[in-house]
């Protein structure tokens, strides 16, 4: 697979939707996590990004015009010993809980699938990185509905061991807009990561489309001492 540019990437999609992007520094010792995410309704924009613990969880900017907070209002990132945990929607607590009860991440989603918001039915798309005694691997999932029929879930799930340094893998929710709007489709794609968490965090947000764009979280994780380093990013101040 040849590896791709993050901002060509999102400069030529305006609504890539929710992504995730999971890798390694190119000095090889930093974890890379980043997680974004866009809005069409002013229900989808009308959110922040803010620190809870460990990790974080999106709220209302402004809670008097929150129609729904079903899809849109969730912990994105938790934290578990040496796992981090991040996703699109309330799996997060999914995933957290099953592997609290010694589940793996595949089988922690197996109650889980596409979200119920029809026509769209928005891919659920989850990650985790896995930190240990120096050593660091990854997966991602995706679990989506059969070409737009919410009669069959489709489910997929890729892992990474002994990732590469300097790149990581890219996955999202949508292909590109449009009504209904496209789940994504193949595995994620391969993708340059820098060594520094400030210019990837410049670069994702100022390529993403300006209208839609709501929130960005950045996480550069050090392989060896298990600490990190983070940066959050909002349109609404």
């Amino acid at each position: 697979m040849k590896i791709v540019s993050m901002e060509q990437e999102l400069k030529s999609n305006a609504y890539p939707g929710r992504g995730i992007v999971i890798g390694k520094t190119p000095d090889g010792t930093k974890a890379v996590a980043a997680y974004f995410i866009m809005g069409r309704s002013e229900n989808s924009r009308n959110r922040v990004f803010v620190e809870d613990g460990d990790g974080i969880r999106t709220q209302a900017f402004d809670p008097a015009k929150l129609t729904d907070p079903s899809l849109i209002i969730y912990a994105p990132v938790r934290v578990l010993g040496n796992k981090t945990i991040v996703t699109n929607g309330d799996q997060t607590d999914t995933i957290y809980e099953g592997m609290d009860r010694q589940l793996t991440f595949e089988q922690s989603l197996r109650s889980r699938e596409f979200e119920p918001d029809g026509p769209n039915y928005t891919p659920r798309i989850s990650g985790i990185l896995h930190i240990e005694n120096g050593s660091y691997n990854f997966a991602m999932s995706i679990l989506k509905s059969n070409n737009g029929d919410p009669a069959s879930c489709c489910r997929f799930t890729y892992a990474y061991e002994k990732p590469l340094c300097g790149e990581g893998r890219f996955i999202h929710t949508y292909m590109h807009d449009g009504d209904p709007l496209p789940s994504f489709e193949g595995e994620p794609k391969r993708v340059e990561i820098p060594d520094s968490i400030d210019d990837f965090t410049e670069l994702l947000w100022n390529s993403l489309n300006e209208d839609n764009k709501v929130s960005l979280f950045v996480r550069y994780i050090d392989i060896a001492a298990g600490t990190w380093e983070t940066r959050i990013v909002n349109k609404n101040q």
